[in-house]
């Protein structure tokens, strides 16, 4: 498929997004007041969603550490198997409520894999958080803590998400038409 061949229908815009994001941080930052909060965001996907959700979560103790999975490679379609490509940085996660971070529940393999490793390194408590929810393609039973948007099964990119490693500085989310410009 050449995206730059059909029309783009724009799902979320620069305002909706950061709209949407400054009320999850309020909403974590109520829930997280007097922890020791440890976001663990999934690259490569929410960086962007990482960098803006942070910065709207108002605590002081809030620390940031990263892990790269791989289930997509350069394909539209989950193959199913998770792999963890890099793992977090920080050896003793006990101290720490955890809010693992994601751009999307779509099958939710990534997710439920994740959320059992981290489990295994005994963090204080665990949640997640993701920026788009597509519950109709679950393969496994999963629902997040906190949800920016639940979506239809459409293909999306923009704002982090990508297409062929591309468009992730869009800075709107947009749905790839079958449409021809």
């Amino acid at each position: 498929m050449d995206i730059e061949e059909r029309k783009w229908e724009i799902m979320y815009d620069q305002e909706a997004l950061q709209t949407r994001i400054k009320e999850l941080g309020q909403e974590i930052k109520k829930d997280y007041q007097d922890k020791n909060l440890l976001v663990i965001s999934l690259l490569k996907g929410s960086f962007i969603f990482c960098a803006d959700l942070v910065r709207a979560i108002d605590i002081p103790r809030l620390r940031v550490n990263f892990m790269t999975t791989s289930s997509y490679g350069n394909s539209t379609n989950s193959s199913g198997r998770v792999r963890v490509q890099a793992d977090i940085t920080i050896d003793d996660i006990s101290q720490y409520d955890v809010l693992l971070l994601d751009d999307i529940a779509d099958t939710a393999n990534t997710m439920d894999f994740v959320y059992k490793h981290i489990a295994g390194k005994n963090p204080k408590s665990l949640k997640t958080c993701v920026l788009l929810d597509k519950p109709s393609r679950r393969q496994v039973e999963f629902e997040a803590d906190y949800v920016g948007f639940s979506i239809e099964d459409k293909f999306v990119v923009g704002y982090g998400f990508d297409f062929e490693d591309m468009y992730r500085n869009v800075p709107y989310i947009f749905n790839v038409t079958d449409e021809l410009r």
